[in-house]
Formats: C-alpha cells, structure tokens, sequence
C-alpha cells in the first residue's frame, strides 16, 4: 500500500498525541508504516529521524515550563546514548524484528491506555537501576527504531521519580538523545535508509508535534484521540504477529 493523504494525517495525529506527553512518536510511526506493510529498513530510519523532530519539539516547551531537571536524565543516558548505537548496528532478522516490534508496540498501548498516577511527593533516583535502565532501553531502541520513552515513562512515574510533566520533560530528551545515536549508528554501517516521503512525513510531525506540545502545557489531550490510536496500535501489532 503506497503512503498517501491517510497516511500523512496519521503521522499528524500520531505526532501530536506522542508529544502531548513527551514522546517521539516512534512506535506510533513504526505502526503505522506496518499497517503500510513498509519493508523494516526504511522503518527504523524513518521512525528515528521523526523522533528527532517531535521529542525535540516537545522537549523544548516543557524545558520553558521549568519541567526539564538534567540530573535526573543523567544517570539513564549515560549507557542509553552508546548502546542505542550498538542496537542500530546489529542486522535483524526480518521475522524477528516484526514480533520485538509487536511487543513494543504492545507496551506502548498499555503505557496510553491505563492512567497514570502521580505524586506530588517524589523519590530520589535509584542510580544502579537507572544506569542498567538506561542501558537496556538505549539497546532496544537502536535496535527496533524507537526511542525508549514508551518505557521510560511509566516506570519514573510508577517509582515517583518524577511528577508527570518532570517525566514528559525527560522522556522527551531521552528520546531524542537516542534516537540521534540511534541515526548515528544506522548511518555508520550505510543503513540509513528513510522512505523517499520522508520530508513530507518531517513537515506532519512538526506540525503535530507543536499542537500536542501545546496540548500537554495546557491539559487539553483528548482521551477518545488517545483510544482511537491505540486501536491503530492494537491493530499493527497483530498484524506484525499474524502476517
């Protein structure tokens, strides 16, 4: 199925619900270009390059909030950055990569559809657990093309390292910090082979992602746009397990 007008408002819409919260997008993206049964290596560099856009974006308006705390973000980059670029470099099995994919996209739906509780009270970071946190998440999301947020985000919230803007803050930077090793680590073995749509795909996320940052500042995410892309989700993640 060749991407057309569906396809880019997809992506819109993907961008702004991810950034509302922090996000990427990169499992959206990855789902909706296996609902369009794009071959996975232009998946992960099409996914990582979107990333770079929208979690940068976002991360830029919680950062003016005053969410963004680097010392909180630091102990889960400092192995993230170097294995997100050992997970870009490995050649995965197409089979495989589709049922790490499902999985992943599995969790993203879980992380959207249940409510997260946070605390206006946090806890100080667990270092040890950070670090290895950082160093299996920055591996996977070279790996599948994501950018770890997906994961990153419910567990600051459910250990209440961070209070839900805090996390969005972080989650942001995190993401776009592995999705650039990520490119990096594509590029240095000549895999960095986004799709030919690949601008008209930058211009939707960026447009997406300043209407769900501006949604995330001012609590306007909508709980129905929430469902309705996890529907997308639930369905791509089948599809990538069953065909």
């Amino acid at each position: 199925m060749e991407p057309g007008v569906i396809f880019y408002i997809l992506i819109l819409v993907t961008a702004a619900l991810y950034s509302s919260v922090g996000h990427g997008g990169a499992s959206g993206y990855l789902a909706i270009m296996a609902l369009f049964a794009i071959s996975p290596e232009n998946m992960r560099a099409s996914a990582l390059i979107l990333n770079l856009f929208v979690a940068g974006i976002s991360f830029y308006s919680f950062h003016r909030g005053g969410y963004f705390k680097f010392k909180m973000l630091l102990p889960f980059i400092v192995f993230s950055i170097p294995m997100s670029f050992v997970g870009a470099r490995l050649q995965i099995n197409p089979t495989t990569y589709k049922i790490i994919l499902g999985i992943f996209l599995l969790i993203a739906i879980a992380r959207m559809v249940l409510t997260a509780k946070s605390s206006a009270e946090t806890k100080p970071v667990n270092i040890p657990v950070a670090l290895a946190l950082g160093a299996f998440l920055g591996f996977f999301s070279g790996m599948i093309g994501i950018g770890g947020g997906i994961i990153l985000s419910p567990v600051l919230l459910l250990l209440r390292w961070a209070t839900i803007k805090e996390t969005a803050a972080i989650s942001a930077v995190f993401i776009f910090l592995n999705s650039t090793s990520g490119i990096i680590g594509l590029a240095s073995k000549g895999a960095l082979n986004p799709l030919p749509e690949i601008y008209v795909m930058i211009v939707m996320g960026i447009a997406g992602s300043f209407l769900g940052s501006y949604m995330g500042m001012k609590k306007l995410t909508s709980l129905k746009l929430t469902y309705l892309l996890a529907a997308v989700l639930l369905f791509a993640s089948f599809k990538l397990f069953y065909f």
